[in-house]
């Protein structure tokens, strides 16, 4: 990894030295730069992005339907707000290169990333995802914490073909590996076979950070789960002010 010339670890060196500290690493995430500022101000030690709700935010859908440079916009307006490191979800890299990803994402000062492994509600091949992570890791050396996510138990829910996924997307230079949605007791297993920290997926309403973390997650993000929240409460509130 690199340092600077008075040997300061980077932002990307902090951020990934979390997914092994003795604390566990819980983000929260962020669609703008006022949640993302209100999430630091609260004491979290980094920001996740969520592509669905920034998608949102910006008139899009979900699944790769926003244009990259507003998405890439987007989370750069977010790094630049805060001054802790940031991490984008960038579902499936929006069909760009490896390595133009890795430089245009660079350039937003995000310092991770969470690359998805289906594309259009289907699942890729699990050696062309690993080429592809692997090419990103090549492209943007120790410069990015890349978050692998196996959307296996968004399909089929086959443990051994996550588990699979998993290793192989380690291999390929993964830091982390999140398999989405994957149940509550499905985690102790899987932390195990795979290796490595291990991102859960937590809601307001259930699974907890707390229960997720004791079943062997080391990393919890919300997904879009907060911005649904805080639409909701807006939903509820506007019938009151008149």
């Amino acid at each position: 990894m690199t340092t600077s010339m008075n040997n300061a670890p980077t932002k990307a060196e902090l951020f990934r030295a979390l997914h092994h500290g003795p604390d566990p690493l819980i983000l929260p995430n962020a669609w703008d730069p006022v949640s993302a500022r209100t999430i630091a101000e609260a004491g979290y030690p980094a920001i996740a992005t969520s592509s669905g709700a920034v998608a949102r935010v910006l008139g899009y859908d979900d699944g790769q339907l926003t244009p990259p440079a507003e998405m890439f916009e987007a989370v750069a307006r977010i790094v630049r707000a805060v001054g802790v490191p940031v991490t984008a979800d960038m579902e499936a890299g929006y069909g760009l290169a490896p390595k133009e990803f890795a430089e245009r994402l660079l350039e937003t000062g995000a310092v991770g990333c969470n690359l998805e492994d289906s594309v259009g509600g289907a699942l890729v091949d699990p050696a062309q995802q690993s080429e592809y992570l692997n090419a990103v890791r090549a492209a943007a050396g120790a410069d990015l914490v890349i978050n692998a996510r196996v959307d296996n138990f968004l399909h089929s829910g086959d443990v051994t073909d996550a588990i699979t996924r998993g290793r192989a997307y380690r291999r390929a230079g993964a830091d982390c590996i999140y398999p989405i949605m994957a149940p509550v007791d499905t985690l102790p297993h899987l932390a195990t076979e795979i290796g490595g920290p291990l991102n859960a997926h937590a809601t307001p309403t259930g699974p907890t950070a707390a229960a997720l973390l004791a079943a062997g997650a080391t990393r919890i993000s919300y997904g879009t789960s907060l911005h649904n929240h805080t639409t909701n409460a807006l939903r509820a509130l506007l019938p009151t002010l008149s």
